[in-house]
């Protein structure tokens, strides 16, 4: 017969108030840190049973191949936390790679440059549908998710090409004191936003809205501008990372490019702490989550899992933080 536990004399039963406080520290605690909970079991796993996986080689591997989603998530999480989504960075992306072999001829230089530009403007038409239109986030950001790789395919005529100019190529091969400079870029962006979000007034403002955008507006915040500098954001970054991947992959692909980024830049952000009802902004988590995403695709692969399989697990660990974050803020 099983042993009961019978509460102590004279003590008093939990209440059924310091029971859901509890729940709630337990789900906080999930939301907050479950991201680096999760990256660290994932590492010792692969420590065990991973061959070679802490070699120097496959840390560089790994940290080129999670370049463009961390970039392309940091403009993710701005959005996310204004309660918005960008569905489109995967086409801007697209965009970005087929304009770089019609303008590489005036060099590396103009050739970014506009890349840059056309994200900017892509993310511009995003936010103004959003900001000034009022139509939903989704719904804006799906007519470019549809028309812009398109579009790419159009300016590249529906061809890969290879691209060989040395100067534009090095962004992809080249490194500072043994980093590589997509690596280096990606950490500086992060750096960058991050002190954006926590130490400027446009972070606040980007909080305040995702929060409570009605009371943000009568408060007197720039809530327009703010939405319309957040996509623009989001587009110039999603161009970077679209001109980084072509520099690494040493060929413009438009059809290829950004395939399905945008889930995972949605996983990263969510299970990093950023919730999609907006108010909150973890620069630090989006990192961890965009890592984590990223080990998960090459543990699935260096075991013979098919891709679809590592979709599906995106799919269910979003599902899972937004249930966690739901569980949180309810409990508050």
């Amino acid at each position: 017969m099983a042993d009961v536990a019978l509460p102590a004399p004279g003590a008093a039963p939990a209440s059924p108030g310091a029971q859901e406080a509890r729940r709630s520290d337990v789900a906080g605690f999930v939301r907050d840190n479950g991201v680096y909970l999760a990256l660290a079991l994932l590492v010792v796993g692969n420590l065990l049973f991973t061959d070679n996986f802490a070699s120097g080689a496959n840390v560089r591997t790994q940290l080129l191949q999670v370049a463009p989603v961390l970039i392309v998530a940091l403009g993710m999480t701005l959005v996310i936390g204004t309660e918005g989504i960008d569905l489109s960075v995967g086409s801007i992306m697209a965009v970005a790679a087929a304009l770089i072999p019609l303008w590489l001829g005036l060099g590396p230089g103009p050739a970014i440059l506009i890349a840059l530009l056309a994200g900017a403007a892509a993310g511009a038409f995003n936010g103004a549908l959003v900001a000034f239109v009022g139509v939903q986030p989704i719904v804006a950001t799906l007519a470019l998710f549809v028309a812009g790789r398109g579009l790419a395919l159009v300016f590249a005529d529906g061809q890969l090409k290879q691209i060989e100019n040395e100067g534009f190529l090095s962004l992809g091969t080249g490194e500072l004191v043994g980093i590589p400079y997509l690596v280096l870029i990606a950490g500086v962006l992060a750096l960058l936003v991050g002190f954006v979000v926590r130490r400027t007034t446009f972070g606040r403002h980007v909080v305040a809205i995702g929060g409570n955008p009605d009371a943000s507006f009568l408060a007197g915040l720039p809530v327009k501008r703010t939405l319309l500098t957040v996509y623009v954001i989001s587009g110039v970054l999603a161009a970077v990372a679209g001109v980084l991947a072509t520099a690494r992959l040493t060929a413009s692909d438009p059809s290829a490019i950004g395939q399905l980024i945008e889930l995972s830049a949605i996983t990263a952000v969510v299970v990093g702490g950023t919730p999609l009802s907006g108010g909150r902004v973890r620069i630090l988590g989006t990192v961890a989550g965009a890592v984590l995403v990223q080990l998960i695709d090459s543990t699935l692969i260096k075991n013979d899992v098919p891709d679809s399989l590592s979709q599906i697990i995106q799919a269910l660990l979003i599902v899972a933080a937004v249930a966690v974050q739901r569980r949180a803020g309810a409990a508050r």
